[in-house]
């Protein structure tokens, strides 16, 4: 199991990040507390230890924000929370930006989803199954257990999937139980608004060991 840290933002933070060593680490570019420009995001990722991959996080951007990102080096993958749909994928992809693609799904879309048995967005190559569009609150994980039409449409869908939405040191171990491809944490890795050093290490030990560390 993986582990991304999103909404870096701060010199700080890649220390931190460096140090713990998660898989995934987020830059987000949509209208947030969170929020970078091109350029603070291009200092950070100077700075990212290699082997960690940087994730940029947008909101039905403009796809030459995103092809600039790319070619410039900053993301290594593409996390879209909008109405983003397989032809803005393609029309991505026929730009030039060849990374991978994970699609935000909220798990009140997952549901209405599942009882009309439609698809969506398959040129994605991850979904991210979330309560909101970073809303940092947690849903009913229980629809995403193994015996669930939810986790049978996820496993149909033929897509690893990320789990975010509310995840703390306190409740990832639940999450885990799920067997997500990723965990996705941001708020749950702060204190009172700001990346935490501890809670960073502690996080992607847990998920790096598969129990409390």
């Amino acid at each position: 199991m993986k582990i991304k840290i999103c909404g870096i933002s701060r010199e700080e933070d890649i220390e931190y990040i460096n140090e713990a060593r998660p898989d995934y680490a987020g830059f987000v570019f949509a209208e947030s507390r969170r929020k970078v420009t091109a350029a603070q995001a291009a200092k950070l990722r100077q700075r990212l230890a290699e082997g960690i991959e940087a994730v940029g996080v947008f909101v039905d951007a403009s796809i030459d924000d995103i092809i600039g990102l790319y070619r410039d080096g900053i993301i290594s993958l593409v996390q879209l929370h909008g109405t983003e749909d397989d032809a803005y994928i393609e029309r991505l992809k026929e730009a030039g930006c060849v990374v991978p693609v994970i699609k935000v799904i909220k798990s009140m879309e997952l549901l209405a989803l599942t009882e009309a048995s439609k698809t969506v967005v398959s040129g994605a190559n991850y979904y991210l199954i979330d309560s909101g569009a970073g809303s940092g609150k947690t849903f009913n994980w229980n629809i995403l257990r193994p015996e669930t039409p939810c986790a049978s449409w996820l496993q149909s869908s033929g897509k690893q999937w990320f789990l975010a939405g509310g995840i703390t040191p306190e409740n990832i171990e639940q999450a885990m139980e799920l067997n997500p491809f990723a965990i996705d944490v941001s708020g749950g890795a702060e204190t009172n608004g700001i990346k935490d050093r501890n809670k960073i290490v502690q996080l992607t030990a847990m998920v790096g060991k598969g129990k409390a560390a």
